[in-house]
């Protein structure tokens, strides 16, 4: 870690930001890991590893790891086909030697040519989920388990019929926790008296304030109390043994295993894609505009998914709701994602019979806030007053994050993007005009500072339109690149179409080695050159 007297400097803010994204991590980690078919505790080591061990090696100042619901499906799937779970560790811990070995080749520039209106869609996309999402949690339906962010759910529903299950579902207790809830966490952001504490986050007072209301329904046998399965769920080992059982190594002997090097390479490739995501996102979202290496964050990962391993967690990668989270609790630093680990790590082993005392809805109170600062009206109609280029890849990639998933999402507005970018590629190609003279029509066709084979089709189609017994000057003066089937394409209509169509052409700019123009024509400012 460099540049300590900074981070500690922020220690106010950072605990206070890492406490908040330790209330919201718990959860996380013990759904996922239900998910996902593994040990519960496999979430939390992977969580608390994600916050010593990543937030130490990492750059990034407010993102944040941890087990992603983006993996459940590998994860699940993987330990059934393997048929144990120690197994599986295997195959985590070598895809955390293929994400070393991805930052060391510098994988992680790749993340630098995502537009920046795809990462804002998938982070209102995510917004618009974990919206959707809580919502049954906030009213006492807990049937899905806390992290899911598939539009397909285990139960057989989806993120909108999930909540027609409502009807019927409905604890007015877990309503009324999450009211007081979510009336904690707006005023303590809306009230001067309330601003000025700091160091308190307003997610603990809330979970501190929920808890002791349900204690008191319980303990006065209220109709509102919330049972134990709408609170948090973490195992409490009961002896020095059972505990140390819930570490367990990988069954290294599985290396010679074809299965295990599939998974560990599919582990790998998704959980970089994902951790690049979140990271390009963190870096968009951070207030100093400070920017990550991401190929440090490749290294950093692929250390974490080894120890995680060794552990007994499950695979990690930067995770979009906790750097959110993060963020909004007014991060500094990654002291902030270190804090949050240890945080983890301790509950485990003093408080985990308070912890279990949490009520789901004041969580899914502070998720609802977390999901509409994501997808805020506001955010869309940025973009929509930035015109068709920039919404239609925004919007397209929100929606199809929130009907598939993250990457199918982000993949719909990279492809939407390229379109528009080969698109406007093609019209700035050339400027093609036509200028009225006393002793007949002559059209210019300017050719742009770089002409690829791209816009063959688009030159070869103006060409053809040119009527007959016209004059034609196209000119490559500005030009620096021309591919070659370009070249040949002009070539052939200069000495075979034209002369059929009694059109007379004349060439500006070109190098006379190219053999297109006649002596004193070419102009020595101009290289052209071909594309193979």
């Amino acid at each position: 870690m460099t540049n300590n007297t900074s981070y500690f400097a922020n220690l106010k803010a950072d605990f206070s930001s890492g406490l908040v994204v330790f209330l919201v991590a718990l959860p996380l980690c013990l759904g996922i890991a239900m998910a996902s078919g593994a040990p519960l505790f496999s979430g939390i080591i992977s969580g608390i590893v994600g916050g010593i061990v990543v937030g130490f090696l990492s750059q990034s100042h407010i993102s944040v790891t941890g087990p992603a619901a983006g993996l459940t499906a590998i994860v699940l799937t993987s330990i059934t086909d393997l048929g144990s779970f120690t197994i599986f560790l295997t195959a985590v811990f070598l895809a955390g030697i293929f994400q070393l070995i991805l930052g060391f080749i510098r994988a992680g520039t790749l993340s630098n040519y995502i537009p920046n209106n795809v990462i804002e869609g998938m982070l209102a996309g995510i917004g618009v989920i974990i919206f959707l999402k809580q919502i049954p949690h906030a009213f006492g339906y807990d049937k899905d388990y806390e992290g899911d962010l598939a539009f397909k759910q285990p139960d057989y529903e989806n993120s909108f019929s999930e909540l027609f299950q409502l009807i019927g579902h409905v604890q007015l207790g877990a309503i009324l926790i999450t009211l007081v809830s979510l009336l904690i966490l707006i005023a303590w952001t809306k009230i001067d008296f309330f601003k000025k504490i700091k160091l308190i986050p307003a997610a603990l007072v809330a979970v501190l304030i929920s808890g002791i209301i349900n204690e008191i329904f319980i303990r006065t046998g209220s109709s509102l109390a919330i049972s134990s399965e709408h609170l948090v769920s973490l195992p409490v080992p009961t002896s020095v043994e059972e505990l140390k059982g819930i570490f367990v190594l990988p069954d290294f002997t599985a290396f010679t295993n074809s299965k295990v090097w599939v998974i560990a390479l599919t582990i790998s490739v998704v959980a970089s894609i994902e951790t690049l995501l979140c990271i390009e996102a963190a870096d968009r979202m951070d207030k100093q505009k400070r920017f990550t290496d991401t190929n440090v964050e490749l290294k950093a990962q692929g250390i974490g998914n080894m120890v995680s391993a060794l552990l007994g967690g499950l695979p990690m990668t930067s995770v979009v709701v906790r750097t959110t989270a993060n963020n909004t609790a007014g991060a500094k630093s990654k002291l902030s994602a270190i804090i949050h680990g240890l945080l983890l790590l301790l509950s485990v082993l003093l408080i985990p019979t308070l912890l279990n005392k949490i009520p789901l809805a004041t969580l899914a109170a502070v998720l609802l806030l977390i999901g509409y600062k994501l997808a805020s009206p506001a955010t869309i109609k940025h973009f929509w007053k930035k015109g068709k280029y920039q919404f239609i890849p925004f919007i397209a990639t929100l929606l199809a994050v929130v009907l598939t998933d993250l990457l199918k999402g982000v993949a719909l507005g990279l492809l939407i993007s390229i379109v528009f970018v080969l698109k406007g590629n093609l019209k700035r190609a050339y400027q093609f005009r036509k200028e009225e003279y006393h002793d007949g029509d002559i059209i210019h066709i300017d050719l742009a500072q770089e002409v690829s084979f791209l816009n063959k089709a688009a030159i070869k189609g103006t060409l053809a339109s040119i009527p007959e017994h016209s004059s034609v000057v196209i000119n490559a003066t500005d030009t620096v690149y021309i591919a070659h089937d370009v070249l040949d394409l002009i070539k052939e209509y200069k000495k075979i179409t034209s002369k059929e169509k009694h059109i007379k052409v004349k060439l500006v700019g070109f190098k006379k080695a190219y053999g297109l123009v006649e002596t004193g024509e070419e102009d020595k400012h101009v290289f052209v050159q071909s594309n193979t």
